[in-house]
């Protein structure tokens, strides 16, 4: 058996060793034993959350209104701004391999592509007249594919020769046309509805 105040000083030492070893986690009881906190005290110290990142990044940018928020660059002396690299004709697999044709291009040359992208399809009726008659009839349907490659920031001195190399490849019943890229341009992509305008116009 210890005397009193002996028990009394151990109790102190432990008391005094439970404060100390609080700060790194763990609390003792009365017995003076040890135990790791459940409630982990580190969380209320500056150093939580040291490994987190996501709050210094800016805020991400929503892809759908990226898209139909569309930049027009304009050009400099010694660099082109937007242009629309317009590729149509009737056969659907030529033009598609054509466009892919010059996206690849662009890219080995390090000319920066925008976007890529389709235009609606049209159609085109040919009506045939037949001798001494009076009604006409049709005879074929036209079907217009086009494709679009757009591209930012090419060099004058580049445009020469890109444009002499797709003039080389070009296929046969294949139209390339160049222009620099508009607000219609870009209205143009999407397909007119009749049935919306007459809404909008009858709400207005």
């Amino acid at each position: 058996m210890l005397p009193v105040r002996g028990e009394t000083l151990i109790r102190h030492t432990a008391a005094l060793c439970c404060r100390i070893a609080g700060s790194s986690g763990l609390l003792c009881r009365d017995s003076g034993f040890l135990n790791q906190d459940s409630k982990r005290c580190y969380r209320a110290r500056p150093t939580h959350g040291i490994g987190r990142y996501r709050h210094l990044l800016p805020p991400a940018v929503d892809k759908r209104k990226s898209k139909l928020q569309t930049e027009i660059k304009e050009g400099t002396d010694y660099e082109y701004g937007t242009l629309n690299f317009q590729v149509t004709g009737y056969n659907m697999l030529y033009v598609e391999s054509f466009a892919q044709y010059i996206h690849k291009l662009f890219n080995k040359m390090s000319v920066t592509v925008e976007e890529s992208f389709a235009l609606p399809t049209k159609t085109t009726e040919v009506l045939l007249q037949q001798e001494m008659a009076s009604k006409m009839s049709v005879d074929y349907a036209l079907t217009t594919h086009e494709r679009v490659v757009q591209v930012s920031g090419l060099k004058a001195t580049m445009a020469s020769i890109i444009l002499e190399i797709l003039m080389m490849n070009q296929p046969e019943g294949i139209q390339l046309t160049v222009k620099l890229h508009t607000e219609e341009d870009h209205l143009k992509r999407f397909k007119v509805r009749p049935d919306l305008e007459k809404m909008k116009a009858a709400i207005n």
